[in-house]
């Protein structure tokens, strides 16, 4: 797989004399990457400019990608034979990193009845569309409130993570960028409340920091013998004692 797959790539038109532009599946509004560590570096690289700017270059010339533009990825633990570590890069302009696990022995019989009558076909109703997301995330960015405490907590609690004794490399300011979307989109959908508390930046914060931070391999192998060095378990073990350690605003 090659960035041209990926981002588009300019051919010849022999009856327009002239070179096209032929735009790659990153011209969408939701691109899924399927296990995006088994793409060579390289290839991932094609992705920055698209995740962060929302549009891509080839031959000097800029087009803009489709509003809303969302990236969702999938990857397989850095121990599978033939993946490749995703740049840290890349990895700071995912939103969240969602740890999967196995579901549950009650949600796997559950899922064995569904496949027992429905097979795989999987009926899939639109409940709206680019419109409607774009309007959405307006109204949150416009009407949920941040008051300059819940700011200066979301910094608090990410130069926290540089300054641990245990990370290698804390969180951006990226990261506390999408803190604060994080916590102003959890406020509004899960909470139904216009402004954003203490407690809705905590119950993001996990899944917001935990691909940002890498651990002194030194830590890891220390404390979690057993564990592979990209374990969640530390992470989370290093993440909860800085949400412990740095002073809630009242």
């Amino acid at each position: 797989l090659l960035p041209s797959d990926i981002i588009g790539v300019k051919v010849y038109n022999y009856k327009a004399m002239e070179f096209e532009f032929r735009p790659g599946p990153v011209f969408t509004n939701i691109l899924l990457a399927d296990e995006i560590n088994r793409t060579p570096p390289r290839t991932q690289a094609a992705l920055l400019e698209a995740m962060q700017e929302k549009q891509v270059t080839v031959d000097g010339e800029t087009y803009k990608l489709p509003e809303p533009f969302v990236v969702i990825a999938t990857q397989n633990p850095v121990e599978t034979e033939g993946t490749y570590p995703l740049p840290e890069a890349q990895l700071d302009r995912f939103l969240f990193r969602v740890i999967v696990d196995y579901p549950s022995r009650n949600e796997e019989v559950e899922m064995l009845r569904i496949k027992r009558v429905k097979g795989e076909v999987i009926d899939v109703d639109q409940v709206a569309g680019p419109k409607e997301v774009l309007e959405a995330s307006k109204t949150v960015a416009e009407k949920v409130k941040v008051d300059d405490t819940i700011l200066e907590y979301i910094v608090d609690l990410v130069r926290a993570t540089r300054e641990h004794p245990s990370v290698l490399l804390g969180g951006s300011p990226r990261a506390e960028v999408m803190l604060l979307y994080a916590s102003r989109a959890y406020a509004a959908i899960s909470e139904g409340r216009d402004y954003v508390v203490p407690d809705d930046v905590k119950a993001v914060f996990f899944d917001v920091m935990n691909h940002r931070i890498i651990l002194r391999p030194e830590y890891v192998i220390g404390t979690y013998s057993r564990e592979p060095l990209w374990s969640y378990r530390a992470i989370h073990g290093i993440l909860s004692s800085v949400v412990e350690k740095v002073r809630v605003p009242k």
